[in-house]
């Protein structure tokens, strides 16, 4: 993530799956250690501190079940069972023992990074680099605004735009500072690339009647986040 770099541990003995998760959970932006038991994770845990642990049951040296008892000791970071097991009863005997969250094997991807987010969203919201203002929701560890809980398709100029409107509500905003903030203060294009933008925000706003981004006349603009619907 851009804003905050979240520690995940895997463990796992299948080095396929500890291999899988590996990239895909570097690739979304996470930093990743891995171990192939319980035994190995618990040595890594003091030193490598991490946010969340995904966690498999059936291991050699020390299984899943094993670890669950240990942990408290050294960590409270949320934990995600990932395993083969998909009886009613594992699942129970899983969250029992402390797990946060089950998913069994085999699973999709995109289901267990949401997963990730909802504990990582939970246990360290201070962390998690999202803000309310109104309407709005700025998620900025993935560079993505909501408004009225819709995510906005936003170019990167256009969520740097809107991001500093965000953070400065109500207030009037000249055509100088926006330029400065978002295009840089080398920018030597058309000052007009503000209207632009703003209109390309508004549009995508459905802000037709300009409530939510106000021009003062001869002086710039100010954003008027407003209450959620």
């Amino acid at each position: 993530m851009d804003s905050f770099s979240f520690r995940i541990l895997v463990v796992d003995d299948e080095p396929s799956i500890r291999q899988m998760l590996d990239l895909g959970l570097r690739k979304a932006g996470y930093l990743v250690k891995t171990a192939a038991n319980g035994q190995i994770a618990l040595e890594l845990i003091p030193a490598y501190d991490p946010h969340l642990i995904i966690l498999d049951l059936m291991m050699p040296v020390m299984d899943g079940n094993d670890f669950c008892q240990a942990l408290p000791e050294i960590s409270q970071a949320p934990m995600i069972m990932l395993t083969a097991k998909n009886s009613a009863t594992d699942i129970v005997v899983g969250l029992r023992q402390g797990a946060n969250d089950y998913l069994t094997k085999p699973f999709h991807f995109e289901e267990l990074l949401a997963r990730i987010e909802v504990q990582l969203r939970n246990r360290y919201p201070e962390l998690t680099g999202k803000h309310s203002i109104g309407a709005f929701c700025l998620d900025e560890a993935h560079h993505s605004i909501t408004f009225n809980n819709c995510q906005l398709s936003l170019s990167p100029t256009e969520y740097k735009l809107l991001s500093y409107l965000l953070w400065n509500p109500g207030q009037i905003l000249g055509k100088s500072s926006i330029l400065s903030h978002v295009w840089g203060y080398d920018f030597d294009g058309e000052d007009n690339i503000v209207e632009v933008y703003i209109r390309y925000l508004r549009e995508k706003l459905g802000d037709k009647e300009h409530k939510l981004i106000q021009t003062v006349r001869g002086v710039g603009y100010r954003l008027v986040p407003l209450l959620k619907n």
